[in-house]
């Protein structure tokens, strides 16, 4: 671990402890580019009744409108806590480079943050989940997926 490593991590502690003070989850998050801050992230879930509002959803697009991209590649993520599905999912379609975390998913779950489930529901067949999903009007939907992959002008991501 680098010396600005321990700096940016113990910023992201610090906005999780901040955050927790000002009515938001303990989580904080902070996006790193060639050694300086592009943006960061609290958990803000239950104060602004966003179940997406979570500490790197939030810094990712806090940094992709500051870099006026969707792609964060060179950037490294630095989250008080190990990102939860969907947080690393973010953090991949983004292209972070890399992560750094503080408390792990099982620290997490000691407060009632766990994780656990959504992991065991994704192992699940569809037909097994707790939240029942059924493939409907698939021809009508592949309409779609026809004209993009037939656009010459489209952005791949």
């Amino acid at each position: 671990m680098k010396k600005q490593d321990k700096r940016f991590m113990q910023l992201a502690i610090d906005l999780s402890i901040e955050n927790v003070a000002n009515g938001g989850g303990p989580f904080g998050a902070v996006i790193v580019k060639d050694g300086e801050v592009v943006a960061t992230g609290v958990n803000r879930v239950t104060a602004n009744n966003d179940p997406t509002a979570h500490a790197e959803v939030s810094a990712i697009r806090a940094a992709c409108q500051k870099e006026g991209t969707f792609k964060l590649e060179g950037c490294t993520i630095y989250t008080s806590c190990e990102p939860c599905p969907m947080c690393l999912s973010a953090i991949y379609w983004a292209g972070l480079s890399r992560i750094y975390y503080g408390c792990n998913k099982q620290d997490a779950e000691e407060i009632h943050f766990g994780d656990k489930f959504i992991y065991e529901e994704m192992e699940r067949p569809v037909s097994k989940r707790a939240i029942p999903s059924e493939n409907i009007m698939r021809e009508e939907a592949l309409q779609a997926f026809r004209d993009w992959k037939d656009k010459t002008d489209k952005v791949e991501y």
